[in-house]
């Protein structure tokens, strides 16, 4: 296995318009009041109930010194609509909310992506903090400004790059989240081994029973690569223009299996591992991916299983599902495929017939 290189706990994300820290470090929480401009009269933290049970007293508002509102968002992919954003920025204005205000995202993935596009539309852009509770939301959503929301059609179709001021990760938080959802976001980890990081993908594959028991060295060491990794591709490519696309492994058919199931059968992660298989098929199929390397992929993706079944859903629906998407240009679907651990390329123009084959074999 190659060897582990520690790696600093603070990341910069450097983009045209925002610089900004990514910290993952135990207690870090605590240091919330870093982050609130001094000129924000008023913080809107936005959670869900269970997260501001479990975790509100990790989070310091106390030394703010400001005047704070908590707005409980009732969670879930079936609640990430529009209408949610309504129903936020009303009670913002309700609560006396205006260009200065600063809004704490509090909570997973959800809020996250529902808070961060609530601030950016607010009062036509207003900063927004991130403060992740669950795996994926630390080493996926909270980092990198992307944020959006659902629409029947598809997954986060309406949204907003909106960089955060900073992201404060504690990998303690994480010892109230459900195995599934823990389970869940690994898979956002070994994803970007996959896609960028040899050593992280061999340390995902030797260190799993440490990993899933959550090892404080272990656990702390991926997720600060995966961060690492996050903040350099979005710092080269803010907006997906080129090298960002590679994040987007096993999304293509993930967010088509979560829009095909109405986001109620399966977490995120468990959606894009999907995904990855069926992207790893598509590799090989289409001489993408050599057969070795297809075979280590798909048995560390079943790994960190187990997936909920896929064997019910119609692949052909899937399929038809992937022209909603937001990757698809002109008609023609991206997708990211390895061509080996560590690199990736993008193809479009793939036959659907071979795009089916790889979805049915990802199904077994």
């Amino acid at each position: 296995m190659a060897k582990w290189k520690h790696v600093p706990q603070t990341f910069f994300v450097e983009t045209p318009g925002s610089r900004y820290a990514a910290i993952v470090e135990r207690g870090c929480l605590s240091r919330l009041s870093e982050f609130v401009p001094p000129k924000a009269h008023q913080v809107f933290v936005v959670t869900t109930a269970d997260v501001w049970e479990l975790q509100s007293k990790s989070l310091d508002l106390k030394h703010l010194n400001r005047e704070i509102c908590v707005l409980f968002f009732p969670g879930g992919e079936k609640n990430k609509r529009l209408a949610a954003v309504e129903s936020l920025t009303e009670q913002m204005i309700a609560a006396g909310g205006d260009r200065s205000s600063v809004v704490v995202a509090f909570g997973g993935g959800i809020v996250t992506d529902v808070a961060a596009f609530t601030a950016a539309v607010f009062m036509r852009g207003i900063p927004v903090v991130q403060v992740p509770t669950t795996l994926l939301a630390q080493v996926d959503a909270a980092v990198g400004g992307k944020t959006g929301v659902n629409l029947v059609g598809g997954k986060n179709l309406v949204g907003a790059f909106h960089q955060p001021l900073g992201v404060l990760i504690d990998p303690s938080v994480l010892s109230t989240l459900p195995e599934r959802e823990y389970r869940a976001g690994l898979w956002e980890i070994l994803k970007a081994g996959i896609i960028r990081s040899r050593p992280l993908f061999d340390r995902m594959v030797g260190e799993r029973e440490r990993i899933l028991r959550q090892d404080p060295e272990a656990l702390d060491a991926i997720i600060a690569e995966s961060v690492r990794i996050k903040a350099e591709v979005v710092s080269a490519d803010e907006k997906e223009g080129d090298l960002r696309r590679i994040l987007n492994f096993g999304h293509t058919v993930g967010h088509a299996l979560e829009a095909e199931t109405r986001y109620e059968k399966f977490l995120h992660g468990e959606a894009v591992a999907f995904g990855m298989r069926a992207a790893t098929h598509l590799a090989r199929i289409t001489g993408t991916l050599a057969e070795n390397d297809t075979k280590e992929i798909l048995t560390a993706i079943d790994a960190y299983g187990p997936i909920p079944p896929v064997t019910a859903i119609d692949p052909e629906a899937l399929l038809g599902r992937l022209e909603s998407d937001k990757k698809t240009i002109g008609g023609q679907v991206h997708f990211v495929l390895p061509t080996a651990i560590g690199t990736t390329v993008v193809k479009s123009g793939i036959p659907n017939d071979l795009v089916l084959s790889a979805i049915q074999a990802a199904q077994k």
